[in-house]
């Protein structure tokens, strides 16, 4: 999850059951030590990925993602 697929973030939808769904406009926290992407679906559902440091920085460098609270 997280994984930069055609330069955005992609998650798991519980709500739809889906894997690999894009994420709207989303922003990226350090809560505890850990990258968490938030953001949601084309639907409105919320959605939450977790990701490394270099994967983190690497979305807010290209512009896919935007720093949240942490940093």
């Amino acid at each position: 999850m997280g994984a930069p697929t055609s330069g955005g973030i992609t998650a798991y939808s519980v709500k739809t059951k889906t894997k690999n769904v894009p994420m709207i406009d989303p922003v990226i926290d350090i809560k505890s030590g850990r990258y968490i992407a938030t953001g949601k679906d084309s639907a409105g559902n919320k959605m939450a990925a977790i990701m490394g440091k270099a994967t983190a920085e690497e979305h807010v460098k290209n512009g896919t993602a935007k720093k949240g609270s942490g940093w």
